[in-house]
């Protein structure tokens, strides 16, 4: 055990379904429940909702990365046959506020801009009109003259602007929008103590999801009870009255948020606020309700999605013999124009940002600085991604300036097995793990011995070939404090402390169970692993198992697909309910059988006597008997009619930060750990990365249903993969965004995912969380970066090439070679 639990109290576990070896349907690579409506076109997406009388909007765009507003002439847009009204930023401020913010003191952002644009894309304008066609020609004859003001692109430019080139001079004196400092552990005395400091300047460039579907609205504004109903592809939807009642004028219960199918979200979906108040503002004014879908630039340049975007000074202490005492750094953040989510990606990354290594300390100054570009958001990794790939560089860079085996240096520092709850020094736990088996099952996935022989032997014919190995950790069922837990101490902001997850059940006479879920299916397969879970406890078959989803007035407990939460979390749920619903059947079922309901059982479908095969009821007829018939049953509560419950679960293990923030407190626990292993060769006369050969070992507990969490970690290495190789939003030095679309911002296809890729899992259970089961939805994207990296940097290593950026696109590879190559020759 650590000994940093000497001195911080871990609650004890309320976990009540062990792992276990011998169940039937968790751990069975099921066929998704979701897939065949989705894929027979039947799924509902947001363009798929029309209700009566609906018009479409159509947006007006800035040109200008920083512009005052001077005047807006919409005259010719109004009298366009067809257009219902045509509104800019003032007119929105009559009936909406400003956008929700999560930082500390919040910075002021507009749905629609008022007065001045703070980037390429921003929102001045909007069309309401018959179909979205008459609204975009009408759109299109909108005038706005501009004040152009001084554009800043660059970190450490913008950090001390003055004058007209300040973003927002009513809320703050500088573009820095935050400068804190953090120190966990004897930071100063053991680099004052180390035999050798390591040091990288480390630069993680801008990307995002892009997910196939764009983020859409259709909302409707009630003039009589003055409330709305809003559908929307938001995954976080349960929330989202209470994030944005107030901009909308209206309290929470006055709106109704319906969840619709998401095409896709890897976190650029999680609010969706800011064009939810937009529609919403936009259908009170205009009358009627109001459909809005990001086209794809509008997605590109203003979805409020990009992600991180850092600069970090890296410092690791390590003493003579290899280990690892203290790491340190100083990042600065390009968070684009706003800061909605405050510095939460770096509150998240301090859930794992020592690695799965026994360093004792800890240290950080965050600077969190404005410029004119779209403003970061959630996206796959959340911030963990760019800390793994902080660590396992350096881990690397250590190695070479030690002249270790990179290999054996990360298992000299690594955590052992028996350490288990383990506290980093930011106050998080480990709650379990096994890091050198699952690098051992990766090691011999790969054949990595026989590969460094052949990588070796290529290199000696001249070929640039290099093996690149990391590991790495993917923290799960995260607690909602990561959001405020780093922001000022005076003004937390929006301190949160539940993030649970509810279900509802019913059991209904015709024998089929009705299941209601709080949570959106945003591509994960929700219904899927319910349906297992629940016929795992309740002995009935998945296939009789019928699923819904509340909205918000319907539904509330249920914080939806994001974090790597979902699966533990339902699960949790499902097991709360299943309790419940047990008792009653065996009640109910033990009278009918004339029975103790200690003498039954839950047995394929039916309450039978223990120890007998022709004694039992099956479900559907006790629920018949109990629904229909309650004169058959004795008074009182207990057989009450109906077999129905609902459960709601809280996160299994979570606490407060210290009021000095000298530990941010348990707010991620449920860590999985991942190995990946990659072989490339690069191409030094055109920069290009072939990837010949991949392992990926995952550890995320108990798996539920490996066919599903095999797509989580191919996706997610896919997004890995594109983050490191190809990917990169690019800003001139006016903040004119000049990628924003496929033909020059190059997502990943099938021709540039690995031909050999083998997953491997290890399941170390969760001794938190129901069954053992971790988290899994962002792994590939926490471990491909680094991996690759190294693989790369390996590759070149004869020619003198070190990758301290990403991404490394072909054209930015092969400038690393040239200038290795100049600087050798002089």
């Amino acid at each position: 055990m650590s000994k940093h639990l000497k001195s911080n109290v871990i609650p004890p576990s309320r976990q009540r379904e062990t792992p276990r070896t011998g169940l039937t349907w968790i751990g069975q690579s099921m066929k998704r429940v979701e897939d065949p409506r989705i894929l027979s076109g039947k799924g509902g997406y947001i363009d798929d909702v029309s209700v009566p009388g609906m018009a479409h909007a159509a947006m007006v765009s800035s040109p200008h990365a920083h512009a005052r507003i001077i005047r807006i002439d919409t005259t010719k847009a109004k009298a366009v046959p067809g257009v219902i009204g045509v509104y800019t930023g003032e007119d929105m401020a009559t009936v909406v506020e400003p956008c929700p913010s999560f930082a500390s003191p919040p910075i002021t952002q507009h749905a629609m801009s008022v007065g001045k644009v703070r980037h390429v894309g921003e929102v001045v304008a909007a069309v309401v009109a018959e179909d979205r066609y008459i609204a975009e020609d009408a759109a299109d004859l909108i005038e706005v003259d501009w004040e152009v003001l001084p554009a800043n692109v660059d970190l450490e430019t913008s950090a001390t602007a003055t004058g007209d080139a300040l973003l927002h001079p009513d809320d703050r004196d500088s573009n820095v929008a935050l400068d804190e400092s953090f120190s966990f552990g004897d930071v100063d005395q053991h680099f004052e103590q180390a035999d050798h400091i390591i040091k990288r300047q480390l630069r993680w460039h801008r990307s995002s999801a892009q997910a196939i579907e764009t983020c859409g609205v259709v909302a409707q504004f009630d003039p009589f009870k003055g409330g709305y109903t809003i559908h929307s592809n938001s995954n976080f939807y349960n929330f989202i009255p209470f994030v944005i009642g107030g901009a909308l004028r209206v309290s929470p219960g006055e709106l109704r948020i319906i969840p619709v199918l998401t095409g896709g979200s890897f976190g650029s979906k999680v609010f969706n606020h800011k064009i939810i108040i937009l529609t919403a503002g936009l259908a009170r004014l205009a009358g009627v309700p109001v459909k809005y879908i990001e086209d794809r630039l509008e997605h590109f340049t203003n979805s409020d999605s990009h992600g991180s975007d850092r600069l970090y000074d890296t410092e690791l202490a390590v003493t003579e013999d290899g280990t690892f005492k203290s790491l340190r750094f100083t990042v600065m953040d390009d968070y684009g124009a706003y800061l909605q989510f405050g510095v939460g990606t770096h509150g998240n990354a301090m859930a794992q940002v020592t690695g799965p290594y026994r360093i004792e300390s800890f240290g950080m100054r965050v600077l969190a600085v404005l410029t004119n570009k779209t403003q970061q958001g959630p996206y796959r990794g959340f911030g963990s991604e760019v800390t793994n790939w902080v660590m396992e560089r350096m881990a690397d860079a250590a190695a070479a300036e030690l002249g270790r085996d990179p290999v054996e240096l990360r298992l000299q520092n690594m955590i052992q097995p028996d350490q288990f709850p383990y506290m980093i020094p930011t106050g998080n736990i480990y709650d379990s793990g096994d890091f050198q088996k699952v690098l051992a099952e990766a090691q011999a996935m790969f054949d990595f011995d026989a590969w460094r022989d052949r990588a070796a032997a290529l290199r000696a014919e001249g070929r640039c070939v290099g093996i690149g190995l990391a590991t790495c950790m993917e923290r799960s069922v995260y607690g909602p404090t990561e959001w405020w837990s780093l922001n000022n101490r005076e003004t937390p902001g929006f301190t949160l402390t539940s993030t649970p997850e509810g279900i509802t059940v019913r059991l209904d006479p015709s024998g089929k169970m009705f299941v209601t879920l709080n949570s959106p299916m945003v591509g994960n397969s929700p219904e899927t692993v319910v349906a297992q879970i629940l016929a795992e406890r309740l002995t009935i078959a998945p296939e009789d198992i019928v699923f819904n989803y509340s909205d918000s007035q319907s539904g509330f407990n249920g914080v939806g697909p994001q974090g790597s939460r979902f699966t533990a979390m339902i699960a949790g749920a499902c097991v709360s309910a299943s309790i419940k619903l047990e008792e009653k059947l065996k009640r109910f079922g033990a009278h009918m059988l004339q029975r103790r309901p200690e003498d039954v059982e839950l047995r394929d479908g039916k309450v039978a006597v223990k120890g007998l095969k022709d004694q039992e009821k099956a479900f559907g007829e006790i629920a018949l008997t109990s629904s229909f018939f309650r004169l058959s049953f004795p008074d009182g509560e207990e057989f009450d009619s109906g077999i129905e419950t609902t459960a709601v679960y809280d996160h299994p293990l979570s606490t407060d930060p210290a009021e000095d923030r000298s530990h941010l407190g348990i707010f991620y626990p449920i860590v999985g750990h991942i190995c990946h292993i990659v072989a490339v060769e690069v191409d030094p006369g055109t920069g290009k990365v072939d990837i010949l050969d991949y392992a990926a070992v995952h550890d995320n507990g108990t798996m539920v249903n490996p066919r599903t969490l095999a797509g989580q970690v191919w996706g997610g290495t896919a997004n890995g993969i594109g983050t490191t190789l190809s990917e990169q939003f690019l800003y001139d030095a006016d903040g004119q965004f000049t990628n924003p679309n496929f033909a020059e911002f190059a997502m990943p296809t099938a021709n540039e995912m690995p031909r050999n890729f083998k997953l491997g899992h290890v399941e170390t259970p969760s001794p938190f969380t129901e069954y053992g089961i971790k988290g899994g939805g962002e792994g590939g994207r926490l471990g491909a970066p680094s991996a690759l990296t190294s693989a790369i940097e390996d590759a070149l290593s004869d020619r003198g090439v070190k990758i301290t950026s990403l991404p490394v696109t072909p054209p930015i590879l092969r400038g690393l070679i040239r200038d290795a190559e100049q600087a050798t020759t002089g």
